[in-house]
């Protein structure tokens, strides 16, 4: 890793087969078009195509990115020309640009278009960019989840990064209720089979364009998936430095495995017979990885793909490989041991002035959330003129004054006699409690009595509690004068 991989802004990387929504949904984020975008219902993204900041628009090629030691693209040359031909950058002036940078990709090819050769290691690439990435999205389109074999094949090649991938599963509003429940089951048992994991990703169900909904009858659900989606997004340049140093320990064990690999095989061969002892060792590869797992305590997960391991080895010779040396190890151990967990305890600091400078969560575009004056539960009667808790105030009104005063107000142990009734737990009451004696001083008047009870009603009716109380429910006679 270098110093772009380090001081690089989060990547949010999309994959998905042609027409699944990959460039709406970035259009969608931005709220806004950038150069280079085209959108349609045939594969119209036939490159990688990375949108970032600039104060004005333009396009950057492949082959000017990877030469710019600035740009964490440089190793990108090892693809080869006909790669970074299909490799460019849009420059536009987007709020949320100046936080995260995305990487909109190729539509991956379906039925007869998948027989078609790119002419460069597509898997190869998507794999490269995956390790470096911070949130990997899969787009599926609602209509069509047969998932060709290029999808198949690019979906294992990023498997290894379970913990960076989200699922989406677009243009969910074209379908009914009980149709999208049939949908996300056959997504989720397809996704199963691939990713050989037991638990599989989170997956997001929604409509990430600027169009009408054709069926409503999911809106909500739709609003709730967006909001965790873009919730976990916007978190990721306040993790982004603890995400660069994980990659950096999985790199630096996969380096030292690789190493004991190399030179426990440069010590296996003989001085005659070279290339029959090569074949013995490839093909009892396992053999190998159990000795140097029992030699050098290295955990068995640690170990690189068996077969794609094997295939590698065959094309090299093993005289040439390095001899083990121990010193070179031991600095990997101290490095994982030591000097990683004091880089560990900076990030605090580190985290704090990212905060302070604005840089701790994505802004603009549909990350400034504009919401409209309506709620439910606790959100009821946001942007309302007339305080939530009057409706029914008359009502909790005569109930307190049903109860003993002490100059207008009633004691937790009379409240307590009331609210009881609800059947809510003492911990729930507690904090219902806490938050209606909004002045804190041991009572409650009618105001926060009704406040009390209209906390009792929203929790009642299957809503969470907040640990503060929203401004809006603040009884009018303590809200501070604007």
């Amino acid at each position: 890793m270098e110093d772009p991989d380090f001081d690089g802004k989060p990547i949010v990387m999309l994959i998905g087969q042609y027409s699944t929504g990959k460039t709406t949904f970035i259009r969608y984020l931005l709220e806004q078009d950038f150069p280079g975008m085209r959108i349609g219902p045939e594969p119209t993204t036939d490159n990688f195509h990375i949108i970032d900041y600039a104060e004005e628009e333009g396009k950057i090629p492949g082959n000017v990115l990877s030469v710019d030691g600035k740009k964490p693209f440089r190793h990108l040359q090892q693809f080869g020309g006909t790669f970074l031909s299909r490799f460019e950058a849009s420059q536009t002036n987007a709020e949320v640009l100046k936080s995260v940078t995305l990487l909109d990709t190729p539509g991956i090819l379906a039925g007869e278009k998948q027989l078609v050769n790119r002419g460069y290691d597509f898997a190869g690439v998507l794999k490269w960019f995956a390790e470096r990435a911070d949130r990997i999205i899969l787009l599926f389109d609602a209509h069509k989840l047969d998932i060709s074999d290029e999808f198949k094949s690019a979906i294992q090649a990023i498997r290894k990064n379970e913990d960076k991938i989200r699922i989406v599963l677009n243009k969910a509003d074209m379908m009914t209720h009980q149709q999208l429940m049939r949908v996300y089951g056959a997504l989720m048992w397809s996704l199963a089979r691939i990713l050989q994991n037991p638990e599989v990703s989170r997956v997001y169900v929604g409509s990430f364009w600027n169009q009408p909904l054709l069926y409503e009858g999911n809106r909500e659900l739709f609003e709730v998936e967006q909001d965790d989606l873009f919730d976990d997004l916007q978190a990721l340049p306040r993790f982004a430095i603890v995400r660069r140093l994980n990659d950096l320990i999985k790199r630096a064990k996969a380096a030292k495995v690789h190493a004991l690999i190399v030179s426990h095989l440069k010590s296996q061969m003989p001085m005659m017979g070279k290339e029959g002892k090569k074949k013995d060792l490839i093909k009892n590869l396992s053999d190998v990885f159990q000795t140097i797992q029992n030699t050098h305590g290295v955990p068995a997960a640690d170990f690189p793909e068996i077969e794609n391991m094997k295939e590698k080895l065959r094309k090299q010779d093993f005289t040439k490989f390095p001899s083990f040396e121990k010193g070179v190890i031991a600095k990997v151990d101290k490095m994982l041991s030591e000097e990683i967990p004091r880089l560990m305890s900076l990030l605090p600091g580190e985290e704090r002035e990212t905060n302070r400078m604005g840089f701790g969560a994505i802004k603009g575009g549909i990350f400034d959330k504009v919401a409209m004056p309506y709620g439910k539960g606790i959100d009821a009667g946001i942007g309302e003129n007339i305080w939530i808790v009057s409706r029914d105030k008359p009502k909790y009104d005569d109930i307190f004054n049903s109860l003993e005063q002490q100059n207008g107000k009633v004691t937790g142990r009379v409240a307590r006699d009331e609210l009881v009734k609800s059947k809510l737990s003492n911990n729930i009451l507690g904090k219902i409690w806490r938050l209606a004696d909004h002045d804190e001083d041991g009572l409650l008047d009618c105001e926060e009595f009704a406040l009390a009870m209209h906390l009792i009603k929203v929790k009642c009716e299957g809503s969470q509690i907040p640990e503060e109380l929203p401004s809006h429910l603040i009884p009018p006679s303590q809200r501070e004068e604007d």
